[in-house]
């Protein structure tokens, strides 16, 4: 499948992407049009049915999850679960995938009953949970004094998931766990195409638009497999650029430059992250300006100027994601295609994804 242009003569190599064709579903998720950044504070609880709340118990039927929506008085007046202590939880479905950027707690109406500090857990099946973390640890929220007193707290960077769980970890000693919340956020616009280990995207471009001195490309990914290509780039005399997951660990592999006259100056391998086949999603942007690259894979970045002569003249006009699809071209670390989710793949601007789906 080709995003922007397709090779006609494509000789031995035909089968392999006539196949690809086949293998290769692109999904589009989420029709509605995403919040902007500036925006992304629509209330998204109080709307939702008592069938997206669950908890791990409830003291009596009127104290059930579903009675915890922030400010209102049914039932007991919010949940509070049959015993406090720190194994329980408050979980919220809202439906789809969603962009979550602050949240609010209260405690049970008129009561003695609240928290008074509490994790946020996250995850896109409600099986694989993930906890916030800000600061580079997990995050202990502050929570209430009080029974009806809101505490609002902004998301210092939101959360992208489908399932919230509130855990508490201390409440008011002289009452119970209680809870009424709120989430804000938007619909997230999200652009998904899944891979088989098999198969593969091609992306050719036109080398009239392209800018030798900048090079961007962001993606995020969720897989269970710990080896396999995120991306290769090939060029001319053995020239390659290719991303590629292994042992969990994510690694860029450049090698550029005249590798006769300085080998050791010509191959960059830069690794970050770990556990990164853990089935959440994750981010990843290189940038090429001129000689510098920035490698980022979830908010950690390496700087580095690339050795010898950095140039993305001397490769081809053509980009492949999820795998090399042509046998017999550079050796990489594990050489398996990537097994898993792409979502919201840009190079230079474009939208790979939505490219493909539509051509």
């Amino acid at each position: 499948l080709l995003g922007a242009s397709m090779n006609v003569n494509m000789d031995p190599v035909t089968e392999i992407f006539l196949k690809l064709l086949f293998i290769l579903s692109v999904h589009h998720q989420h029709t509605a049009v995403a919040g902007n950044k500036y925006n992304c504070d629509d209330q998204l609880v109080s709307a939702l049915p008592q069938s997206s709340f669950s908890s791990s118990s409830e003291l009596s039927s009127s104290h059930s999850p579903g009675f915890a929506r922030l400010n209102r008085r049914e039932g007991a007046g919010g949940w509070s679960p049959l015993v406090s202590n720190k194994y329980q939880w408050l979980q919220i479905d809202l439906g789809e995938r969603t962009e979550i950027t602050a949240v609010a707690t209260q405690g049970g109406y008129g009561s003695s009953d609240w928290v008074t500090s509490y994790l946020l857990m996250f995850s896109d099946s409600g099986r694989n949970w993930k906890q916030y973390r800000q600061e580079e640890s997990i995050w202990a929220f502050s929570g209430n004094t009080n029974a009806d007193s809101v505490v609002y707290y902004k998301l210092q960077h939101s959360i992208k998931a489908r399932f919230l769980r509130f855990v508490p970890l201390d409440w008011n000693p002289n009452g119970r766990i209680g809870m009424r919340i709120e989430v804000y956020g938007c619909t997230y616009r999200s652009e998904v195409v899944g891979f088989d280990g098999k198969s593969c995207l091609i992306y050719t471009f036109n080398k009239k638009l392209i800018n030798a001195l900048k090079d961007v490309i962001s993606l995020k990914f969720k897989t269970m497999q710990s080896d396999g290509i995120l991306l290769h780039r090939e060029g001319q005399n053995g020239d390659h650029i290719t991303m590629e997951l292994s042992k969990g660990k994510l690694s860029l592999l450049i090698n550029l430059g005249d590798t006769k006259t300085h080998p050791s100056n010509a191959q960059v391998n830069i690794t970050l992250g770990s556990l990164l086949d853990d089935q959440h999603w994750h981010s990843v942007l290189i940038e090429h300006f001129n000689n510098q690259v920035n490698f980022t894979v979830d908010k950690h970045t390496h700087h580095f100027h690339a050795k010898g002569e950095f140039s993305y003249l001397d490769l081809d006009y053509e980009l492949s994601f999820g795998g090399i699809p042509v046998p017999g071209k550079s050796g990489t670390l594990s050489r398996r295609n990537f097994h898993g989710c792409f979502e919201n793949i840009y190079y230079n601007g474009v939208n790979i994804i939505d490219l493909a789906r539509r051509h």
